[in-house]
């Protein structure tokens, strides 16, 4: 499993109650270049890739399963989320892009973090790649 790397804005907007994070609609957008850095703040400062051949514009909504604290650590758990191809490519992409779709009001689209997975990756028609969030999306502690 790819680690994640946390865009430092997301600590502000978690501060700000910017996020709900058991109720708001999150998702998984893919880029390729330029590469996202951890001063990013919102879905604005990146290149998504093109859509289509079963890739829509902002990506894919995260299915949440749990939001839960225990012992002062909270966990987001959800779904693994897959991509397939369908009537073409998609891509190339490298990064998966984890984003808050739900603020309406600056920030919009605020990023939480993002999955560098080392390499362009291209889905021909057929394939498919998971984001795979192993036990969690993501711990606070």
């Amino acid at each position: 499993m790819v680690a994640a790397t946390k865009f430092q804005a997301f600590v502000e907007h978690v501060a700000e109650k910017v996020h709900n994070l058991g109720a708001d609609t999150l998702k998984i957008m893919l880029v390729n270049s330029p590469a996202p850095v951890a001063t990013n703040s919102v879905k604005a400062d990146l290149t998504e890739i093109g859509t289509g051949n079963g890739y829509s514009a902002g990506g894919s909504t995260v299915t949440i399963t749990a939001s839960s604290q225990t012992s002062g650590t909270y966990s987001l758990v959800g779904n693994d989320l897959v991509f397939t191809a369908a009537g073409g490519t998609i891509g190339p992409f490298r990064y998966a892009v984890f984003y808050n779709d739900t603020p309406s009001t600056t920030p919009v689209d605020p990023l939480i973090q993002f999955w560098d997975y080392g390499s362009s990756i291209t889905l021909n028609d057929g394939e498919t790649f998971t984001v795979d969030f192993g036990s969690s999306i993501l711990t606070l502690a």
